[in-house]
């Protein structure tokens, strides 16, 4: 599954050039024009890092900052600053309003893409990773395996990244429709309860011998990764 990268950026030609690199090197991405529309976009759905410029109509790239912080689902988003600001009490103030980095623009979009996966790898280390663990469950994601206490586990690919999706985020609450948009893609159209179908397939592979169930049913709101 390909980490999500929020783009919020009011310059038309930069988010073009920004989702060509970032797609190209394997990120998907969506976008949005100003401050108002990122924060209902990160409440939509969680991005794993957000390129966030200063300067924003509306509501500006340092309040959304700030926002995101004061909020617990948001709190740990990973946030890339990007600002024609470069003297060195911008910066400061930048940083300061919880960005995890500051990129002066005019930047290079390579340098861009290896500051988010630096991010990436100090923040989320999950989402670089080329192995997950949760519990006696490991996902060799080079090799596209799974074993359970050392034992194979054979997963169709829809569980694969089911799987993955939770090993991820564990312990965090996924709607069904947050799950079709993660593990399908906004672009798939898909019943809801095709999610329940998945979800059994995946806790069936899983549940072997005295193994505990560790996807948890949240009645009215989702399934999460757990420990029970």
């Amino acid at each position: 599954m390909k980490p999500y990268i929020l783009v919020v950026e009011d310059e038309a030609p930069l988010v073009t050039l920004l989702r060509y690199n970032l797609e190209e090197a394997g990120f998907e991405v969506d976008d949005a024009r100003d401050g108002e529309d990122a924060l209902i976009s990160v409440r939509e759905r969680r991005p794993d890092l957000i390129v966030l410029d200063w300067m924003l109509p509306a509501v500006s790239g340092i309040e959304v900052c700030r926002q995101l912080r004061r909020r617990r689902e948001t709190r740990d988003v990973p946030v890339i600053m990007l600002t024609a600001k470069s003297e060195e009490a911008d910066r400061i103030r930048g940083l300061d309003s919880g960005a995890d980095d500051y990129l002066t623009k005019p930047f290079s979009p390579k340098e861009l893409v290896a500051r988010i996966r630096a991010v990436m790898r100090r923040t989320r280390p999950a989402v670089s990773a080329e192995n997950l663990k949760f519990a006696d469950i490991e996902m060799d994601l080079a090799a596209h395996k799974v074993t359970r206490a050392g034992k194979a586990t054979h997963l169709g690919p829809t569980e694969f990244r089911l799987l993955r999706h939770f090993m991820e985020h564990p312990g965090r609450v996924f709607s069904r429709e947050q799950l079709l948009d993660s593990v399908w893609g906004h672009d798939v159209y898909v019943e809801p309860r095709t999610v329940d179908v998945h979800i059994r397939r995946l806790r069936k592979a899983l549940d072997v011998g005295p193994a505990p169930d560790v996807i948890r049913t949240v009645r009215s709101a989702g399934y999460a990764m757990e420990l029970q």
